[in-house]
């Protein structure tokens, strides 16, 4: 079997294969998010403990070898690590917004601008640029104490097999030169951080491989460590070719489009992640909140995500005036734009608003965000559509309607299959990954919602410019 290993913000997956690219089976671990004041951490024993977990539930459950395995997980941050790879302090999340005033500064004084140029990476408060910048302000001793400033599958990768290494992928946010793919010590500079340039860890291209040495994975399991999860989840959604796209809806509300034009000459927004393939890269729009956006609504008024469906069917396109403009980071947004003092707006609602009104006006809201980002991105091809918001139909339905075209819906563990894929090229192993991508259904626009929606996305920008306005006083 395959064995594909997504370490997620709030959930660890391990998913199992054939060589045919069936999901065998997939067992998973939550792990918690500290909140407090804008900052938000991880315990990285907690998110090593829940992988060893859920890899040792998959191999007990599924009988046979491990030919291979492939690792993915969150991107950003910054996980501070000694020598053997166990942390010094807890892991500063991308979602954390405690730079926020650094980046403010930044995109005052031109150096967010003049960053974005070298790297093509819009910094944001979560990204490791302003988070290293502020520890080292701030917290300088966990620096001093720290071996290496590694991303979370960089963490686990040197856990399992003792190898300290990232991709081209994570280090596309934001040190690494795109053209060179190394590290650019003039942005390492510009952030005050060349004293701290050795806590970067070495940049492994193509992706490092190494063999698992006995927790979790059989001992001398061939192991690849990465890409990051939205580049994996590209490749097992099978967007390969410039100008086709692929949205996640999960926690985070991702689009990526694939090309080969490095373009750094627009507003500065996203990030370009280089691949593995020298010379193809994807743009990245990673707004900041997507389902995470849905659950907060739905756990403030009392509604199970069972119920989802039946209320999108309650209610008409437009949500009967209710508007959500769902920004609900405590970082900001950070994608088709930089804005860390943005914030969500509801409004249009009255006595007379349902709970039907606010779960489908904050749908809608999350899919003209989807559109703006996808538009922004550059998409001219067919469009995936993958992550924990497929698994509701209506709003597959919706999403389709919104954005005015076909979505090729690609369900199952898709990162930790891209994960696989990568290892598999890596190692040299024949998988068909046309198979391994097929998607479980297309879903298609209604002609009339989709008109209804092309002119309320027009309001949304209107009304998304008034409330940057507004961040910005």
């Amino acid at each position: 079997m395959y064995v594909g290993i997504d370490v997620g913000t709030s959930m660890v997956k391990a998913a199992a294969f054939d060589e045919s690219g069936r999901e065998l089976a997939v067992e998973t671990r939550p792990v918690r998010l500290s909140l407090h004041d804008g900052f938000v951490e991880q315990d990285m024993e907690e998110v090593y403990t829940a992988v060893v977990g859920v890899l040792s539930a998959l191999t007990t459950a599924v009988p046979g070898p491990v030919e291979l395995a492939g690792l993915t997980g969150q991107g950003d941050g910054v996980w501070l690590v000694d020598g053997e790879g166990r942390p010094v302090r807890a892991a500063a999340s991308w979602m954390d917004g405690r730079a926020h005033e650094l980046v403010d500064q930044w995109l005052a004084d031109g150096t967010f601008e003049t960053v974005f140029r070298r790297t093509g990476s819009a910094m944001f408060p979560g990204c490791p640029g302003p988070l290293l910048a502020w520890l080292d302000r701030y917290e300088p001793a966990a620096l001093d104490a720290a071996a290496t400033v590694l991303y979370c599958k960089d963490m686990v990768f040197q856990r399992l097999t003792g190898i300290r290494a990232t991709d081209v992928s994570d280090a596309s946010m934001p040190f690494l030169d795109p053209r060179t793919r190394r590290y650019d010590n003039r942005v390492v500079e510009l952030l005050g951080l060349t004293h701290r340039r050795g806590l970067l860890a070495p940049v492994s291209d193509p992706l490092a491989v190494g063999h698992a040495r006995g927790e979790g994975l059989p001992s001398g399991t061939p192991l690849a460590n990465g890409p990051y999860d939205l580049p994996a989840c590209a490749l097992g959604a099978g967007v390969t070719a410039p100008g086709d796209g692929l949205l996640i809806v999960g926690t985070c509300l991702a689009s990526l489009v694939g090309t080969t034009d490095l373009d750094l000459s627009g507003e500065p927004a996203g990030l370009y992640i280089s691949t593995d393939r020298a010379g193809y890269w994807l743009r990245a729009m990673p707004a900041m909140v997507g389902t995470a956006a849905l659950d907060w609504v739905l756990s403030t008024t009392g509604v199970h995500h069972d119920e989802v469906d039946g209320l999108l069917a309650e209610t008409p396109p437009g949500a009967h005036g209710v508007r959500v403009l769902p920004y609900f980071a405590p970082s900001g947004e950070r994608a088709p734009f930089v804005e860390p003092r943005l914030r969500a707006e509801l409004t249009g609602v009255s006595l007379e608003s349902t709970k039907a009104d606010l779960v489908r006006a904050t749908c809608e809201g999350i899919g003209f965000a989807a559109r703006h980002c996808l538009e922004a991105a550059g998409l001219t091809g067919s469009l995936a559509v993958c992550g924990g918001g497929t698994r509701s139909p209506a709003w597959m339905q919706l999403l389709a309607d919104v954005l005015g075209r076909p979505l090729r819906v690609i369900e199952g563990e898709v990162g930790a299959r891209g994960a696989v894929l990568a290892a598999a090229g890596r190692h040299g192993v024949s998988l068909d990954a046309a198979a391994w991508t097929r998607p479980a259904r297309i879903v298609r626009a209604d002609a009339g919602r989709a008109a209804h929606y092309a002119k309320a996305y027009e309001d949304h920008l209107a009304h998304l410019h008034s409330a940057r306005t507004r961040a910005r006083r």
